[in-house]
């Protein structure tokens, strides 16, 4: 079982959610076809290739070299001005890009670790898959005062959020407002990026199209699958863009990526809602374990915004 980072919050906030141990706790990986298991090869190839374009996103230069001081992006030094989220070309100054990944809550174990009604947990296999990208790491906690992660929030490069099974109260407030401050870095010439996996690409969804209605339910919990790219998908400044051609290949005909979700958005319902189909186009679609079509990988058409419906991490 992964190890977790617990955090209970000084808000009181007491919220009658369901909490459920997400496949961070465990590492099952299923197939549809009982013939077919996924090689540690595989698994390190895809992991090779997904961190390289995730850092990518997440800072566009990175300085080489050597560290003499390291400081968070909002932070003011001694005749140093305040700084941008974006690296500078200072070659005293080594700068590894700081993202927020926002806590789910409830302990992840079904209480089993911590019954506290404002407990919340960031599962360990998302810090690192966000420092094997060479990233550091501040934990947004869900309910903490709106002034402290408000000033967290200053201090990071983009925010990550996890899966999960939580879609209201204060947890699907705070999922709404920080994407709002996404999209205002970006729109104010901040390059700001969001990545948001399983349950955020579920509250994307559902935030973006503005129906809370828009998820439907599928089996694919504990499942793996293929990612098939649509035709007119172009991997070109997304996170496949580095995947070499024979992997791509294995992506839509071996079962590589691992699904873990009960809810999700078909292809014709994305496409029905004229808010969510103009803000993200999609990049692939999956089969869950009934043959069920959704859609598995999308990327804003206009923001550094992505959304897997799978889990990477």
């Amino acid at each position: 079982m992964h190890s977790r980072f617990h955090c209970n919050s000084i808000s009181d906030f007491s919220d009658n959610q369901r909490e459920q141990d997400t496949n961070d706790s465990q590492h099952r990986v299923a197939s549809s076809a009982s013939s077919s298991s996924l090689s540690s090869a595989r698994y390190s190839e895809i992991w090779n290739c997904l961190w390289t374009p995730l850092l990518i996103s997440l800072s566009k230069e990175m300085n080489s070299a050597k560290a003499q001081s390291i400081l968070l992006p909002g932070e003011v030094g001694l005749g140093c001005p305040r700084l941008s989220s974006s690296p500078t070309s200072d070659a005293a100054l080594y700068f590894r890009p700081v993202i927020g990944i926002l806590s789910h809550p409830g302990d992840g174990a079904s209480g089993r670790l911590n019954n506290a009604t404002n407990a919340s947990y960031i599962a360990a296999s998302y810090v690192k898959f966000v420092e094997s990208a060479g990233a550091r790491v501040i934990p947004l906690i869900y309910n903490e005062p709106a002034e402290i992660l408000a000033e967290k929030l200053s201090l990071v490069n983009g925010v990550l959020f996890t899966g999960g099974k939580t879609k209201r109260g204060l947890y699907y407030e705070i999922v709404e407002r920080i994407f709002k401050h996404v999209l205002e870095k970006n729109d104010s010439g901040d390059h700001f990026p969001l990545f948001a996996i399983c349950l955020g690409f579920e509250l994307l969804s559902m935030i973006i199209s503005k129906d809370d209605g828009i998820l439907e339910r599928f089996n694919a919990l504990d499942q793996a699958s293929t990612l098939q790219f649509t035709e007119k998908s172009n991997i070109g400044g997304t996170v496949f863009q580095r995947f070499p051609p024979e992997l791509l290949k294995k992506l839509t005909t071996d079962c590589l990526v691992m699904q873990h979700h009960q809810y999700g958005v078909s292809p014709e319902r994305f496409q029905e809602n004229p808010l969510l189909s103009s803000f993200f186009r999609i990049l692939t679609t999956s089969k869950d374990e009934d043959g069920k079509v959704y859609v598995s990988t999308v990327q804003a058409y206009n923001y550094p915004v992505s959304a897997f419906q799978w889990h990477p991490e």
